[in-house]
């Protein structure tokens, strides 16, 4: 499932024979669930889905217009997919839910507030459904993804440093999920950055 249909549909003619391809905005949230729940009956159930839709802009003077775009697709949209994820893995009694939230989700950020804010959404909302999985015994892994800079569009703003190369963060998205983890940090060294993102004070951070 994807926005853009032209590379959907390349991508679908890559992978040749046995593909499924749905486009669709995951900002159009009941929609979205719609179309969702269609793939999945029409693959007869899934193991594994990955929600990798995200936005966010460098919105320094504060327009509301980015902002709103940001909660809608990474608020919104996350959500309404997670949730439709996890009532097919409950029905099934088993599954795998992948999130790619942000290495920003660790503190707030002011090129672009909604964008960090909407990351640790993500993030505090997959640890809500492990929690709540565990709870009710179902074997149901839920994995947060949290890269760093990676060389893709997404990639904006000032500093940027330590981007990775998108087959790199594939490569070890790919283990991190084989390995059904609970977190992980993509490529591997933005784990100093988390260690030392919340050793800052707040004191000091704000002023950076």
């Amino acid at each position: 499932m994807a926005r853009r249909e032209g590379l959907l549909n390349q991508l679908a003619d890559e992978l040749g024979n046995n593909v499924y391809a749905r486009c669709v905005d995951v900002a159009d949230t009941k929609r979205a669930q719609a179309v969702l729940m269609n793939l999945i009956e029409g693959m007869g159930g899934v193991d594994l889905i990955v929600i990798s839709a995200g936005t966010g802009q460098v919105n320094n003077n504060l327009d509301w217009p980015p902002e709103q775009e940001t909660i809608g697709t990474n608020v919104e949209g996350f959500t309404a997919l997670a949730v439709a994820a996890c009532h097919h893995f409950t029905e099934r009694g088993t599954g795998h839910l992948v999130g790619i939230s942000s290495i920003a989700a660790l503190r707030g950020g002011r090129e672009s507030p909604a964008y960090n804010a909407s990351k640790a959404f993500e993030s505090n909302y997959m640890e809500g459904l492990r929690q709540k999985f565990k709870k009710l015994k179902i074997p149901i892994t839920v994995t947060d993804v949290k890269p760093g800079f990676v060389d893709t569009a997404m990639a904006k703003g000032d500093g940027i440093f330590w981007s990775a190369p998108p087959a790199k963060a594939a490569k070890q998205i790919f283990r991190a999920i084989e390995r059904r983890k609970s977190k992980v940090y993509i490529t591997k060294r933005w784990r100093l950055i988390a260690w030392l993102l919340r050793l800052i004070p707040s004191a000091i951070y704000e002023r950076l």
